[in-house]
């Protein structure tokens, strides 16, 4: 009998109003970025946290924070992006 998980993970989600976003777009698809590098001001949050952009009540970008270094962390929405690709 295959044995269960012993641990629980939790997820946290950052929410970020895109004005307070500093990021690069390290890949875009159609001009909006689906991969970001952002500066990580938040040291309780780890990689497979979730980044929320909002402008306003507009969903600007949702995705799984996947690595961080050197106060700086990447993630990725492929699908739902509505970010525009570039340095802000």
């Amino acid at each position: 009998m295959p044995e269960g998980r012993s641990e629980i993970s939790n997820s946290q989600t950052l929410v970020i109003d895109f004005n307070d976003l500093n990021y690069e777009a390290v890949e875009q698809q159609n001009g909006m970025a689906t991969v970001v590098k952002f500066k990580l001001e938040n040291p309780s949050i780890s990689a497979g946290d979730v980044l929320l952009v909002l402008a306003g009540e507009d969903i600007q970008f949702h995705g799984f924070i996947g690595g961080i270094e050197n106060g700086w962390a990447i993630a990725t929405d492929r699908n739902g992006s509505s970010l525009p690709a570039g340095i802000n």
